[in-house]
């Protein structure tokens, strides 16, 4: 089974049943095993130091057991071509992107706040209970343009590179950041490694992200956001990639959000438009777009390979 028919099977598949219900979904096992390994470590490790040493350690001992079965498998190849697919399929989250963004667009169309500040909540990790309209758009449209890297073509692009375990170990990486990788109290050391790691592993598929944007629709306006603005966000990888497609599309994001109870003044980036509600289906177009380029670019290399 050649690469083009294993990523098209596994985007097909994305499109047609989405994500598995969170129990169902490995890395739901995966996220307990994790809670396991965090409260073994962490709750023994007293000083920075150590708790650095714990979370690095944490990370192995997190990733390594499903690397290792998954290199132990034997070399058939219609059992390895099927697990690909599986594998590429359980790593992309596309659907499940549009769709919690169309549920928030649906509740703001249906004039429910409320129900928008709720849905929106699902996808982002700023405090969402005092939501304007305008806060609730501006946020969704970020979360889908920086998850469109994050969930979509970061896993394709290790896919490509180095087959299901790269794909694996990146999903992995990316998971154990969303758990440990906050500057708080708790986390500050502990998650140094898998924050870390996850930027290493970002770097290249955000920037190719941010450049497919950039391609897809107002390229000029685009790339002077990118230069303009990224460097004054805090994420090295999520900065080139929502200051980009903020430009692409010329609204205007960022500005003040409230984490953990207290408002961060966050820059404002990219265009000159507010966003619409409109914007939100503009922003999934756009990620779509990206991903149909990608798999176009996917097919010519391996047709040229």
């Amino acid at each position: 089974m050649t690469l083009t028919l294993i990523v098209l099977l596994a985007v097909g598949l994305d499109r047609c049943l989405g994500e598995p219900r969170n129990a169902l979904h490995p890395l739901a096992a995966f996220g307990r095993w994790a809670g396991i390994l965090e409260r073994s470590w962490l709750d023994l490790a007293a000083s920075p130091a150590k708790q650095r040493w714990a979370g690095i350690l944490a990370l192995l001992g997190a990733v390594a057991p499903a690397l290792s079965c998954l290199l132990a498998l034997p070399a058939i190849p219609a059992l390895q071509a099927g697990l690909a697919v599986a594998i590429l399929y359980f790593c992309i989250a596309a659907r499940s992107l549009e769709q919690h963004a169309t549920a928030v667009a649906s509740a703001l169309e249906a004039g429910d706040l409320a129900l928008a500040r709720q849905r929106v909540g699902y996808i982002v990790s700023r405090q969402t209970q005092t939501m304007s309209e305008e806060d609730v758009r501006r946020a969704v449209i970020e979360s889908v343009l920086e998850n469109g890297a994050d969930a979509v073509f970061a896993p394709l692009f290790w896919f490509v590179l180095a087959g299901p375990a790269g794909a694996v170990v990146y999903r992995l990486v990316n998971t154990l950041d969303a758990m440990w990788g906050y500057r708080n109290t708790r986390y500050r050391y502990f998650g140094w490694a898998a924050a870390r790691f996850d930027d290493v592993l970002n770097w290249l598929p955000a920037r190719l992200t941010a450049l497919s944007y950039a391609a897809l629709a107002d390229t000029g306006r685009a790339l002077r956001a990118w230069l303009q603005f990224a460097p004054l966000l805090d994420s090295p990888n999520a900065g080139p990639v929502m200051s980009a497609g903020a430009g692409a599309l010329n609204l205007r994001l960022g500005g003040p959000a409230v984490y953990h109870g207290q408002i961060k003044q966050k820059a404002w980036f990219g265009g000159d438009r507010s966003p619409e509600l409109a914007d939100i289906s503009r922003a999934c177009g756009l990620v779509q777009r990206t991903l149909w380029l990608w798999l176009a670019a996917i097919a010519l290399g391996d047709y040229l390979a």
